[in-house]
């Protein structure tokens, strides 16, 4: 065996929790990593519009991001695009925004007031359905067998006959290693909604078959009419949970903290 030397420089490696911390510490860094949980590709002229930030300080923050794993860019031509560096990624900035503490922030319109409502309601996280909506799935599938725990959520074998009899296909973990399933804290509702590769077939099988559509240029979801139907059928979802609040209420605030309105809509 060899003996150690201690004069002998030795180098190991450990998770740099604070850098990823400091990524996000800017308030602009953070709402561009909001923005980007509708899974799409942005340039960054139109994050540095949503941000309301100048187009080279929106690049500096976007080099910073994508050297720090958090976003992947890729190029057209002279345009470059990012989006979020992967479902990880996402699943991680909601998680830290379902811990993170509110601030009030004024609500100028009743336009702004209902964007914000239905954002709560159902919306996309990266790939799957999030919101009241989501946490609803997530609740009902587990009231009726579908998901159990085994040291974290899993797919029972009830559940997995469930998504066959929908057509759904399997839907397990990918060659990118993605968790069959997972679940993320939400942070409107500060309850957990349904992730993973399961999450993801689910909210595609709902996209398809006409569950739910996608507002243009935003993350907010509409169940419709047939959605309705289908999630009554299928999970017993109560109205509450297939329809946006008529009155707005933060969630409850986390570890005691004040309850108070989300800072931007990440929408």
């Amino acid at each position: 065996m060899k003996r150690w030397d201690a004069d002998q420089e030795s180098v190991a490696e450990t998770p740099d929790l604070a850098a990823l911390a400091a990524l996000l510490a800017d308030r602009t860094r953070a709402a561009i990593c909001m923005a980007l949980l509708d899974g799409g590709a942005w340039t960054a002229g139109e994050l540095a519009a949503y941000a309301a930030v100048a187009p080279s300080t929106t690049t500096e923050h976007l080099n910073l991001l994508v050297a720090g794993g958090l976003l992947a860019e890729e190029r057209q031509g002279r345009r470059r695009y990012v989006r979020l560096a992967g479902p990880e990624a996402a699943e991680t900035l909601e998680n830290l925004a379902g811990l993170a503490p509110y601030r009030r922030v004024p609500v100028r319109s009743l336009a702004e007031a209902n964007h914000r409502r239905a954002l709560h309601h159902a919306r996309t996280c990266y790939d799957h359905i999030a919101g009241a909506l989501g946490v609803a799935i997530v609740e009902a599938m587990t009231e009726r067998g579908l998901l159990g725990r085994d040291y974290g959520p899993v797919l029972t074998v009830d559940g997995a006959g469930w998504l066959t009899a929908l057509g759904i296909p399997d839907a397990g973990p990918s060659a990118a290693h993605r968790a069959h399933v997972r679940t993320c804290l939400d942070w409107t509702v500060r309850r957990r909604h349904l992730s993973g590769a399961v999450g993801a077939a689910l909210y595609r099988h709902a996209l398809e078959h006409g569950w739910v559509v996608k507002a243009v240029a935003t993350r907010i979801l509409t169940v419709t009419a047939a959605g309705r139907t289908a999630f009554r059928a299928q999970l017993g979802l109560p109205d509450e949970a297939l329809f946006p609040s008529l009155t707005f209420a933060p969630p409850p605030p986390p570890r005691g903290g004040p309850g108070m309105l989300s800072p931007r809509r990440p929408g």
